[in-house]
């Protein structure tokens, strides 16, 4: 144990300490207390994402972590030896699924993501289009995606609503970007229909993308983490312990 904390003070020193992507906070900021939504969000196997969500990072901690991080391995070279993070660790701390289909998330055009956006959370096209128009590409701003929701809630639209606070919920934890403000509607795809969110291995998906953000923090020029930050943190917390 004095092995590692004094691997992790020596490492903190060793690399300015990244800029944190984090979503904590947001993930909490959409109210799910109506009984049909959390009906709905809770048939997705997708619930564990909410309780499982720090407000802040330990940015010295993850800092050290990733400066350890090989892309050749997908591991943590620590002193104690070579360590990673498994899909047994994610159904351990997240419960979810880790068999089952994998989407593609093809890249679609605007004009998909407009249709979708009109589709599936009920909004205009003129402001779908606006709002894309505004990314500049396939996103949405995740204030906006809060604005559509309240205002579903308040129409008692609970399908589009149940819609509107996964994409929320994807956009802060497992699909959480560098920018810190947008999501990609690409992701609505999966929740085109709810009942059928239990079949993807979100698990599978949630490890592969956390690989694809450790990769990128580990290049010497980087100085930005992002990605499910909480659960980066939590498995490395069990690690060194």
């Amino acid at each position: 144990m004095l092995t590692n904390y004094v691997f992790l003070y020596t490492s903190i020193q060793e690399r300015p300490e990244l800029k944190l992507s984090f979503h904590g906070r947001k993930v909490h900021s959409l109210d799910r207390s109506v009984l049909a939504i959390e009906g709905l969000v809770a048939g997705t196997t997708l619930s564990p994402l909410i309780a499982c969500s720090i407000d802040t990072g330990d940015r010295g901690l993850l800092s050290s972590f990733v400066e350890r991080w090989h892309r050749e391995t997908s591991s943590f070279h620590l002193p104690v030896g070579k360590v990673t993070i498994t899909l047994d660790d994610i159904t351990s701390l997240l419960n979810l699924p880790v068999i089952g289909d994998l989407h593609a998330f093809q890249p679609v055009h605007v004009d998909d993501v407009v249709q979708m956006l009109v589709e599936l959370l009920m909004v205009t096209v003129e402001a779908a289009t606006a709002e894309t128009a505004q990314c500049r590409g396939p996103y949405v701003l995740l204030q906006w995606v809060r604005d559509i929701y309240e205002r579903r809630c308040q129409a008692e639209h609970w399908t589009a609503a149940a819609h509107t606070f996964l994409l929320h919920l994807l956009g802060c934890t497992l699909f959480a970007n560098k920018s810190a403000t947008n999501v990609h509607v690409v992701f609505l795809e999966t929740l085109r229909d709810l009942s059928q969110t239990r079949r993807y291995a979100w698990g599978v998906v949630m490890l592969v993308h956390m690989y694809n953000h450790l990769n990128d923090a580990s290049i010497s020029t980087s100085r930005q983490l992002s990605g499910y930050i909480t659960m980066l943190q939590v498995t490395n917390m069990f690690l060194i312990h």
